[in-house]
């Protein structure tokens, strides 16, 4: 299944970007994005890319190679800072987008793991040679962690009862298939929820603690603002509320600055609003969710750098 890029038109939209910007995409997965933004640039244009999935990497060598405006760099979120400064893009960069979560491509490989609708080795690492996968965090977590991890990461109601049966499981041998793990997470919950898999928030969960993807999140926003130029745009599609109340949190409070705390004996701010915010929050429309059910969840936030 080719990758559809989500919300595509409300990211032109909320980006605008013009012939002469200098872009970062900071997760290229398979170029949709990031193409259409080379479509909006001129001669004079420049459109930096990271993706840490050494075979989203690998797809976009062409684009590299026919392109000279564009460069993909394989990096994780935290890496940010360093790569606009290495690309000496620091307080230049017009256009950034975060288009986060799983790909298409990622979910539809079964030997990538992150899938329960597809047996495969149980991996989940969007950057296969860093890091633990899902099936050695599993044989070595104990319950009580593994109980907290389902319940924040996953918000899962029966986080107690699906841990307690991962580790009974493992017991008598060890969880290293998608399908494995699906079948005992079901057999844990004991209330469906309508439409939805009963282990699809245990993968949501063990996917965001492999691959640490809110610290990671944290991190590339923390280094947003000075990379941006005054009156540059920031645009972020979330897919899940943990992730998108991280940035939602991040937005408001870069509108709002940060105040000198009560009793200390001055006013004014720490450091005064850096962002403006670009109208709400948007959503895919019905016809955008028929033609990709991946956008059905797609939160996409803009805002815009002071100047």
């Amino acid at each position: 299944m080719a990758h559809e890029p989500v919300l595509l038109r409300a990211v032109l939209d909320g980006l605008a970007p013009a012939p002469d910007h200098l872009c970062m995409d900071c997760t290229y997965g398979r170029g949709g994005h990031s193409r259409a933004l080379l479509a909006a640039l001129g001669p004079a244009g420049r459109l930096v890319a990271m993706d840490r999935d050494p075979e989203a990497v690998a797809a976009g060598r062409g684009l590299m190679a026919e392109d000279d405006r564009f460069t993909l760099v394989r990096a994780p979120f935290s890496a940010l800072g360093r790569v606009a400064q290495e690309f000496g893009m620091t307080g230049r960069v017009n256009s950034m987008l975060f288009d986060l979560g799983v790909s298409s491509p990622q979910l539809d490989r079964a030997e990538r793991g992150f899938s329960f609708l597809r047996d495969g080795p149980l991996d989940m690492r969007m950057d296969p040679d860093h890091g633990e996968s899902a099936a050695a965090y599993l044989a070595r977590v104990e319950v009580p962690e593994l109980a907290h991890v389902l319940r924040r990461y996953g918000e899962e109601r029966f986080a107690g009862p699906v841990a307690r049966a991962i580790v009974a499981a493992r017991a008598e041998a060890p969880i290293t298939t998608t399908g494995r793990l699906a079948a005992v997470v079901a057999g844990a919950v004991a209330r469906r929820e309508p439409g939805r898999h009963p282990a699809t928030r245990t993968f949501q969960a063990l996917r965001i603690v492999v691959n640490r993807e809110l610290e990671e999140l944290e991190a590339a926003l923390a280094a947003v603002v000075p990379i941006l130029a005054p009156r540059g745009r920031l645009a972020v599609i979330s897919f899940h509320s943990l992730e998108d109340r991280l940035v939602k949190r991040f937005m408001r409070d870069e509108s709002r600055g940060v105040e000198h705390p009560r009793g200390v004996p001055m006013t004014g701010y720490l450091h005064p609003p850096r962002l403006r915010l670009m109208g709400k929050q948007r959503r895919a429309d019905g016809h955008e969710v028929a033609a990709n059910p991946r956008a059905r969840s797609a939160i996409l936030r803009v805002a815009e750098k002071l100047p």
